[in-house]
Order: C-alpha cells, then structure tokens, then sequence
C-alpha cells in the first residue's frame, strides 16, 4: 500500500504557512490547492502572470482565458491581480515566493532536480522550472517514487539534464518523505506512506539515505 497522487498533495499541504506566497507545479503539485488549511492565507502565484489563483472551475463554469502556467483553466478571486510574464518572473528572480511544490522526474541525493525533459521527446521549453529553483526560497518536490517501469527516481545522481543543481529540499513520494540536504548533501527519511516498511523504500529507491521515522 502507498500514498495516492490526492493523499501527496495533501501532505505537501502541510508545507505551507500563513501569509506565504507560493508557485504550484503543473501535474501532483496542482493538486495541493484543495488541501490548503481551512482559515490560512495562501496566495497562489502562476508564471503566466496572475497572482491569488481561486480553484479550479465547475464543469460549464469554465472561462478559456483563465488559466494557469499548465494550460489548466482556473477562476479569480476578488484579490486577484494580473500583469506581465516579464513582472511574474521578476517577482520569482527577487526572491519574492516563499515556497514552490514542483513535480518531478529524477532527484539525486544532493539536491539535483530533473523535471523538463528526456531525451529524444520534443518539448515545449523548460518553462519556468529553472527559474522558480534558483529563485525561490524552499523548493519542495513531489513525485512518483518509481517510473511504470520500476525504476528508481530518486538516485545518487540524476541522468536526465538538470534543471537545477543542489536545490530540492523535501521530496514526497507515495512511499514517504524525505528531508535532503542540498548544502552537504544526504538524504534522510522522515516519514513513511501507509502501509509502507523502511524495507520496502530501500528496495525501490538507488540513492543512499538515513532513517528518521
């Protein structure tokens, strides 16, 4: 048994604080909207250029040009404001974002986080992933422990090209939570998914870590 996609958004959720400004991924992190504490104020902002995102619409209620960094149609809030990509980005490379949740798809066990690209599979751009590692003050990530192959995901090193060097420090996966320590390195695992054994993570996962659960 491990953590559904639902179950690890709503433990990202318990990463937030009130008054923070935070950037959502596209994929997992999105999810974490629906898990904000009841009575907490948390500003959603998006690389698009909209800053206090509301949920997502109801079926028939959706307004096309709402939407979020992900393509994703959205809805505003009274205190939402809107301007450039050029300013969303500015107030990200100014340190201005508390916290940023993003998917994954490889961290090492230094803090490396790959998540834009494999190759040989056309893509879009790296979009405003590199910038919202280097940018922001606490980068969380929140991914699938292992690929549909089986492979590990969180590795000693990361063999896809990186989108930021040393800048992951907490990573959820539906096998558990691991603090990393993207200044010395190493790993340390905090807390274990329902029904998940210590035995169970080692099995699935390359890179060396301690245990603190």
């Amino acid at each position: 048994m491990a953590w559904t996609r639902d179950d690890m958004a709503a433990r990202a959720a318990k990463e937030l604080k009130d008054g923070f400004y935070v950037n959502l991924g596209i994929g997992i992190p999105t999810l974490v909207a629906n898990h904000i504490p009841a009575g907490m104020s948390v500003t959603l902002q998006s690389e698009n250029g909209m800053l206090g995102m509301g949920p997502f619409p109801f079926e028939g209620e959706a307004d096309a040009d709402l939407i979020n960094a992900g393509k994703q149609t959205i809805t505003e809030l009274p205190t939402s404001s809107y301007f450039s990509s050029s300013d969303s980005f500015a107030m990200i490379r100014g340190g201005h974002i508390a916290l940023s949740i993003l998917g994954g798809m490889q961290v090492a066990e230094n803090g490396d986080l790959a998540n834009w690209m494999v190759p040989g599979k056309m893509v879009k751009g790296m979009g405003g992933a590199m910038d919202l590692v280097a940018g922001v003050g606490r980068v969380v990530v929140v991914m699938d422990h292992n690929e549909k192959t089986g492979a590990p995901k969180l590795l000693n090193r990361c063999t896809l090209p990186l989108t930021g060097a040393g800048v992951v420090d907490l990573l959820i996966t539906d096998l558990g939570v691991f603090e990393i320590d993207r200044k010395k390195g190493g790993v340390k695992l905090i807390e274990l998914a329902s029904g998940v054994t210590v035995e169970d993570v080692r099995a699935k996962t390359e890179a060396d870590f301690e245990v603190r659960v």
